[in-house]
């Protein structure tokens, strides 16, 4: 049984904010890295791989500095991207231009950058609430659309899904703004009994915040839990000192991070109905943000482990690594206990599920099989995705020879799979820049989206056990 106030035994927290260039060019030359003021652990000399440790301080330290440029640059992108959307391509908008008659964006017609480079919003019509990837389906349209303004969601939701829109929240998350975090709750009317699908959203492309979190490595130790990742906890809505109290001392806190807003959410609309339950869903950090909160949420199920018995499912799209061995086994017998399936989606050369490195220092690991995708959207259930720490040798040309065959089948797919599955100029750009990148468009919804609907891999009504190795 979970304690109600679960606090870090051990921690590793770095502090960019703290550091100074010269600190950073100075630390490049020192062994005793514990001493430095933007490092704080309890490992007192026991640091190890510091230069892994160094590299995330450098790239956070990094991110801090551009963020403002970093910001206005993906809202002029953005702007540019919907302009020429809304006006029917660039030549029309160059004609409106010249007739002063240039149509602009409303919070309805505007969409992320993401949203530009996969401009579908309809679910598939084909696949109904009793079909097994019915909950994939909906899962990733979600997590797709969670990139998106609050205007738009609720729309989609509300007149394109024919569902409940519930909330949409930006939180707090301890990386300076208020935007990193972001999610919302809808009910999906239509199956039986009614589903509450929660949706994290993943790594904006033009948020250095968001970008920092992904980089931070830091981490944080708890009694019979094991070690969970640091930057996730914290995006997640972790208080000062590394603790997640049962409850927060001041009531009016609770709307100020994720995790106690959206329990509190949840615990009101499953009490109002005993019949529904809830997923969590999320693309990228977004998923790493799901299944910490069911994580969360098992660490204080001395209050909660009814929350966790009308948790349906989690499913999560191109997630990266969130704990060590220890908690992977902590969440797995949670997760059998309580009878909730766990659905980690991983599309072939994808980065981020590969990510932190699965090592003997830092310790991440994937727990649960990986329902993995190759280019042709065959499914296998693996115990790890290929090349799990994706910097291989061994994979360097048959990755860009991978990539060159996802840019050919943006021509193909939509001719044999329906005007559906065709691809714009901004989608086919990133597939151009993937033979130089492969991990980078691999992480993109679209494929993610496609998996779901095209896969090969027919899941059972249970949670899927591994049948492959690679």
């Amino acid at each position: 049984m979970a304690s109600k106030e679960s606090v870090c035994d051990s921690y590793l927290s770095l502090k960019p904010e703290k550091a100074t260039i010269i600190e950073i060019i100075r630390s490049l030359f020192s062994s005793d890295l514990e001493n430095e003021r933007f490092i704080e652990s309890s490992e007192e000399g026991k640091l190890e791989r510091k230069w892994i440790i160094l590299v995330s301080v450098i790239v956070q330290w990094v991110f801090l500095y551009i963020r403002v440029p970093l910001a206005k640059i993906g809202d002029v992108l953005q702007k540019w991207l919907n302009l020429i959307s809304i006006n029917g391509g660039l030549l029309m908008l160059f004609l409106n231009w010249l007739r002063g008659k240039v149509v602009e964006p409303d919070s309805l017609s505007s969409r992320s950058v993401l949203g530009n480079l996969d401009t579908r919003i309809e679910l598939d019509k084909s696949i109904k609430p009793e079909n097994t990837r019915y909950k994939a389906v909906l899962s990733i349209m979600a997590a797709k659309l969670s990139y998106e303004n609050k205007d738009l969601v609720q729309s989609v939701v509300n007149h394109h899904w024919k569902m409940k829109f519930i909330g949409f929240y930006n939180f707090w998350n301890g990386y300076q703004g208020r935007d990193s975090t972001q999610a919302f709750l809808f009910k999906d009317t239509q199956s039986d009994p009614n589903l509450i699908v929660v949706a994290f959203r993943g790594t904006a492309p033009f948020n250095a915040d968001a970008w920092r979190i992904d980089f931070d490595i830091s981490w944080c130790q708890f009694n019979k839990v094991g070690k969970t990742h640091g930057g996730f906890m914290k995006a997640l809505g972790m208080q000062p000192e590394n603790r997640w109290p049962l409850e927060l001392e001041n009531d009016d806190q609770h709307s100020q991070f994720a995790y106690y807003t959206i329990r509190k959410m949840l615990k009101d609309l499953l009490q109002e109905d005993e019949n529904a339950k809830f997923i969590l869903t999320g693309h990228s950090l977004g998923g790493a943000l799901a299944v910490l909160f069911a994580g969360v949420l098992a660490m204080h199920d001395c209050e909660y482990a009814w929350l966790l018995e009308r948790l349906e499912g989690v499913y999560t799209f191109g997630q990266p690594r969130v704990g060590d061995e220890k908690f992977g086994e902590f969440m797995k017998e949670k997760f059998r206990n309580h009878d909730v399936r766990y659905m980690r989606y991983v599309y072939n050369n994808d980065l981020v599920p590969r990510v932190p490195f699965d090592d003997k220092a830092l310790l991440f690991e994937h727990f649960g099989p990986t329902l993995y995708y190759n280019s042709c959207y065959g499914g296998k259930v693996l115990k790890e995705e290929p090349n799990k720490n994706y910097f291989s040798l061994r994979w360097f040309i048959p990755n860009r020879l991978n990539a060159v065959w996802e840019l050919i089948r943006s021509f193909i797919l939509p001719l044999v799979k329906g005007s559906e599955y065709r691809e714009g100029w901004f989608m086919r750009l990133w597939r151009v820049a993937g033979l130089v990148f492969p991990g980078i468009p691999d992480h993109i919804p679209q494929d993610y989206v496609n998996l779901t609907r095209l896969g090969t891999l027919l899941l059972p009504k249970e949670t899927p056990k591994v049948q492959h190795s690679e």
